[in-house]
This record gives structure tokens, C-alpha cells and sequence, in this order.
């Protein structure tokens, strides 16, 4: 098994994590959002994640962020 990779300064965002061959933690999305608008609007923050997190792949160990506002509806 390889090392649960962090989020360096997340650690509050923490839900959980995914069970299966390669556990990985998983974050909330706005829990992360609350973190960063200490330091920035609301939006620059969901821009900062975008590039910064979720458009990061590290390997199989990547965590997994979960918007916990959107619901399946709401992907159309």
C-alpha cells in the first residue's frame, strides 16, 4: 500500500476515507473553501482549488474532494 497523501493545511476538511485498494482521504469541498476565505473571496478560492487542488493528479494516493452542497441534479 502506498502513503495516504495530505493536503498540507486541510487538515479540518477532512471527512473520511475511501476504502479499497488504495485508501485516500477525502476532503470537503467548502470545508476547504472556509479555510482558504480567511485569505480570500469565496470565488478566488473555488478558482485557487480548481488549479491548485482538484487539477491535481499525484498518483493513485490523490485525495478525493467532495462538493457536499451539489447534488446529482445539479450536474446537468
Amino acid at each position: 500500500m502506498s502513503e495516504i497523501l495530505k493536503i498540507d493545511g486541510f487538515d479540518n476538511a477532512i471527512i473520511g476515507v475511501q476504502e479499497g485498494i488504495q485508501p485516500r482521504l477525502v476532503y470537503d469541498l467548502w470545508k476547504i473553501v472556509d479555510v482558504l476565505k480567511d485569505e480570500m473571496s469565496e470565488e478566488d478560492a473555488l478558482d485557487y482549488i480548481s488549479y491548485n487542488i482538484t487539477g491535481a493528479y499525484v498518483g493513485e494516493s490523490t485525495p478525493v474532494i467532495v462538493d457536499t452542497k451539489r447534488t446529482l441534479d445539479q450536474l446537468d
